[in-house]
C-alpha cells in the first residue's frame, strides 16, 4: 500500500520529484493528456450549451488503467501536473476519470522542482481550480468550433486537407499584412555625404556626416543636392563649432518571459520557438547530474510575468556580492515590471539555484541543453545587478554653411553587461570613442564621399519578431506562440528561409477567404479581446459557456453564407523538372508536415512521392559519393550519403570537403556566439579548431 502517489505529466518530471520526496510517495506519468475531444467528430453537443465529448485518447488506455490501479493502492492521490490552464484541465479529467472530488485538497502546484518547494507545495494542496479548467475549455471548445467549422469550407473551395485555426489564422495574416506592405512599398531615393576628418593627434580619423545647413535638418533627397552639398563643403575647414556630452544608463534587463526567451534564443542560439521549448521542458522537468541524480536547473517555462522570488533573489544578490563586488549589487533590488495584461501566476523563468553554474553542469548536458540554461543563467543574473553607464559624445562642424556632425559612446561602469548583453532585432549603437578636443579646433577634410540609398521596406517577421508582435498585440498566450508558429509552416501558409517567415500562395489565398468571410476570426482586435474573454473566465468574472455562446451565433451565420458565396479557387502547384518514374508524370511540389516534398500530379490513380534531395556540393568522406542534407521526422537536420543505405555515412554537423591538417579526418561546420567556425569531426580524439571570419551565422543555427 502506497502512503500517496503523486501523478505528474512526463516521465522525467517523475523521475525528478521521486527522488526528493521519498519512499512514502509513489510518482507515475500521464504522459500529457489522457481524455479529450474525439478527433473524428465536432466533439462539441451546440444544442446541449456547448457541452464537450471528452473520450480516452487513442492509445492512453493503458496509461489510465495503470493510474486507476495505483490509485486504489494509495492512501492518497495528489494530482501535480503542471501549473497553468492546460495542467488544471489535465489534473481536472484525471480526477473525473479516478473519481476524486475535485473540491478536495487533491491538487499540487510548483513553479521549480526543487526539494524545498516541493515539500512546501505539497503541504499546500488545494481544490482543483474550476476557473481555470473553465478556461481551458472555453479555449479548447473554441479553437474545436472554429477549426471543425471553416476547415470543410477550405477543402470544398480551395483545396483537400486544409485546416484553419483561431490564432493561426490570425498570426498567418500578420504575415501576409506585412509581406504586401513589401510589395506595395515605394522606395525613395536618398545620400549621405561622409567627412573624413584629420587631427594631428589622432591616428583615425572622425568621420562625421552631413546634418544639414546652418545646424539645421536637411535630407539630401537626390545627386544634385548631394554636389551642391559637396562644392560648398570642399576646400574648407571644418571648425568644431558644439560639443555635447551626455551620461546615459542602460537598466538591466528583466528575468526571461516566455516570450522574452523565445526572442532571444532565436537572435542569439538560432533556435527555432518549436526547439527553445522542448530544451527549456528538459530543464525544467530535470536532467542527470552525475551523483545529484535528475535535477531539474529552471522554473516553469511558460510564463509572461517578470516577477521573482524573495529568497531567488536574496540567493542571486548573495552571489553576486560575493563573485562580482559590492559595486555589481544595486542600492535596493530591482523589481521589474510586466506588461499590463500579463499574468502573473508564475515567477519569470530562472535557474532553480544560482550555485549551479553553467560551467559547472556543462559536461553533464547536450550542447543545446547547456546553451539554453547558460542564456538562462546569466540573463537571470543580470537582472540582478547594477545598470549599465555610458558617456555618449556628439561633435558638431561647420565647414561654411553645412553642419556635419559626429558621434561617439564609451562605457563608464559596464554593470550588468560584465555577465550579459541584450540583443536586438533592431540595429545597435556602437561604441567608439572620439579624441578629446576644444571648441573652435580647425580640422581638414581628406575626403567627402557621396552615398546613394533608397529607403527600405519593413523587414519580413522572423520567429522571434513575430513572438515579439503576438506577445504586443495580446495574440495568444506563453504556451500557444511556439505550437502557433509551427502550424503554420507545417500547415504550408507561411515557409522559413534564412529566418524570415515569407506567406506562401497557399497563405495570401487562404487569409483573403478568411478576411473576406471571416473578419472577425482574422480580426487582431477581435482575437485579442477574445483572450482577455479567456482571461476573465479564469478570473471567475465571465462564464465560459456565455463566451462561447456570444461567439458562436455569428460565426455560424458566417459559415453558412460562405459555403453559399464563396467560389473555388484553384492553386496551381508548382511544376518540378523530375520526371515520376512510375507514370511519366513531371513531379509537382507539395508542402506536408515536414516541409516540400515532390508528388505525382495524377493522384490518387499515381501515389508516388519522393523526397527533395538538397545537395551541398561535399563529397562523401567514405565513399566519395554526393552528400545531401536530410531531415529527421521532427525536422532535425542531418546530412548523409546520397548512396544510403549502401554507404552507412551521416553526420549531424554539416562535412566542409575539407580534411583535418591534424589527423587527416573530415572537417565539420559549428556555429558559434561569434559566428561559424570549422572544427575536426573527431572532437574527443583531436579536436583540431579553425576559427575564419564569417559576417552572418549559417541556417545550420535552426538545427
Amino acid at each position: 500500500m502506497t502512503d500517496t502517489l503523486v501523478i505528474v505529466e512526463s516521465p522525467a518530471k517523475a523521475k525528478t520529484i521521486a527522488k526528493y520526496l521519498g519512499s512514502k510517495y509513489k510518482v507515475i506519468a500521464s504522459n500529457g493528456h489522457v481524455r479529450d475531444l474525439p478527433k473524428s467528430q465536432l466533439g462539441v453537443d451546440i444544442n446541449n450549451n456547448f457541452e464537450p465529448k471528452y473520450i480516452t485518447l487513442r492509445g492512453r488506455g493503458d496509461v489510465l488503467e495503470k493510474i486507476k490501479k495505483e490509485a486504489k493502492l494509495a492512501k492518497k492521490v495528489l494530482l501535480a501536473t503542471d501549473p497553468d490552464r492546460e495542467g488544471e484541465a489535465i489534473s481536472w479529467h484525471l480526477a473525473n476519470a479516478l473519481k476524486i472530488d475535485p473540491a478536495v485538497n487533491c491538487r499540487v502546484v510548483f513553479n521549480e522542482i526543487t526539494k524545498s518547494v516541493l515539500q512546501s507545495s505539497i503541504k499546500k494542496a488545494r481544490p482543483i481550480d474550476e476557473n481555470l479548467v473553465d478556461a481551458q475549455q472555453a479555449r479548447r471548445v473554441l479553437d474545436r468550433l472554429v477549426g471543425y467549422k471553416i476547415s470543410p469550407l477550405l477543402w470544398a473551395k480551395v483545396r483537400k486537407g486544409l485546416s484553419a485555426g483561431r490564432v493561426q489564422s490570425v498570426a498567418t495574416r500578420i504575415i501576409c499584412d506585412r509581406e504586401q506592405e513589401i510589395m506595395d512599398f515605394v522606395p525613395a531615393e536618398y545620400w549621405t555625404i561622409t567627412a573624413m576628418l584629420h587631427t594631428p593627434r589622432a591616428r583615425k580619423p572622425i568621420e562625421a556626416r552631413f546634418y544639414g545647413y546652418n545646424d539645421k535638418k536637411t535630407d539630401v533627397k537626390n545627386e544634385e543636392e548631394a554636389d551642391r552639398v559637396i562644392k560648398m563643403s570642399t576646400g574648407r575647414s571644418f571648425v568644431l563649432s558644439d560639443i555635447k556630452r551626455a551620461e546615459k544608463v542602460r537598466h538591466a534587463p528583466a528575468p526571461f518571459t516566455t516570450s522574452s526567451m523565445l526572442q532571444e534564443a532565436s537572435r542569439k542560439l538560432g533556435l527555432t520557438p518549436k526547439m527553445t521549448m522542448s530544451l527549456a521542458q528538459q530543464l525544467y522537468e530535470g536532467v542527470e547530474l552525475d551523483s545529484k541524480g535528475s535535477v531539474g536547473l529552471i522554473t516553469y517555462i511558460r510564463t509572461d510575468s517578470v516577477r521573482i522570488s524573495e529568497e531567488a533573489q536574496t540567493m542571486a544578490l548573495g552571489y553576486i556580492k560575493d563573485i562580482y563586488g559590492d559595486k555589481y549589487l544595486p542600492a535596493k533590488p530591482n523589481v521589474y515590471k510586466g506588461r499590463s495584461n500579463a499574468q502573473d501566476a508564475h515567477e519569470a523563468i530562472r535557474p532553480t539555484n544560482i550555485l549551479l553554474e553553467p560551467s559547472l553542469v556543462k559536461e553533464h548536458l547536450k550542447s543545446g541543453l547547456y546553451r539554453l540554461y547558460k542564456l538562462i543563467y546569466e540573463r537571470f543574473l543580470a537582472s540582478q545587478m547594477t545598470n549599465s553607464v555610458y558617456e555618449t559624445t556628439q561633435l558638431s562642424f561647420t565647414a561654411g554653411e553645412c553642419t556635419y556632425r559626429a558621434s561617439g559612446i564609451k562605457t563608464v561602469f559596464d554593470g550588468y553587461t560584465k555577465v550579459y548583453t541584450e540583443s536586438s532585432d533592431d540595429a545597435e549603437e556602437k561604441e567608439g570613442t572620439l579624441p578629446e578636443l576644444e571648441e573652435g579646433t580647425e580640422l581638414t577634410a581628406s575626403e567627402i564621399t557621396p552615398s546613394k540609398h533608397f529607403t527600405q521596406p519593413p523587414a519580413r517577421y522572423t520567429e522571434a519578431s513575430l513572438v515579439k508582435a503576438l506577445e504586443e498585440k495580446g495574440i495568444g498566450r506563453p504556451s500557444t506562440y511556439s505550437p502557433t508558429i509551427s502550424t503554420i509552416i507545417e500547415r504550408g501558409y507561411v515557409s522559413r528561409e534564412k529566418k524570415q517567415l515569407i506567406p506562401t500562395e497557399l497563405g495570401f489565398v487562404v487569409t483573403q477567404l478568411m478576411k473576406e468571410n471571416f473578419s472577425d476570426i482574422v480580426d487582431v482586435t477581435f482575437t485579442a479581446d477574445m483572450e482577455e474573454k479567456l482571461d476573465e473566465v479564469e478570473e471567475g468574472s465571465k462564464q465560459w459557456r456565455s463566451v462561447i455562446g456570444e461567439f458562436y451565433g455569428p460565426f455560424e451565420q458566417s459559415v453558412e453564407e460562405a459555403f453559399k458565396n464563396v467560389e473555388h479557387v484553384t492553386i496551381e502547384d508548382e511544376v518540378s523538372d523530375v520526371k515520376c518514374d512510375k507514370c511519366g508524370a513531371m513531379m509537382v511540389y507539395k508542402i506536408g508536415r515536414f516541409g516540400k516534398f515532390l508528388a505525382c500530379p495524377n493522384y490518387p490513380k499515381c501515389r508516388n512521392t519522393k523526397r527533395i534531395v538538397e545537395k551541398i556540393n561535399v563529397k562523401c568522406p567514405k565513399c566519395g559519393a554526393e552528400l545531401i542534407k536530410l531531415h529527421t521526422k521532427k525536422g532535425r537536420a542531418f546530412y548523409g550519403c546520397e548512396r544510403h543505405p549502401e554507404c552507412d555515412f551521416v553526420s549531424w554537423l554539416k562535412p566542409t570537403g575539407e580534411n583535418c591538417p591534424k589527423c587527416g579526418k573530415y572537417m565539420v561546420q559549428k556555429i558559434g556566439k561569434n559566428g561559424s567556425y570549422k572544427q575536426c569531426s573527431d572532437v574527443e580524439g583531436c579536436g583540431y579548431v579553425l576559427r575564419t571570419a564569417v559576417k552572418n551565422k549559417s541556417e545550420e543555427e535552426e538545427e
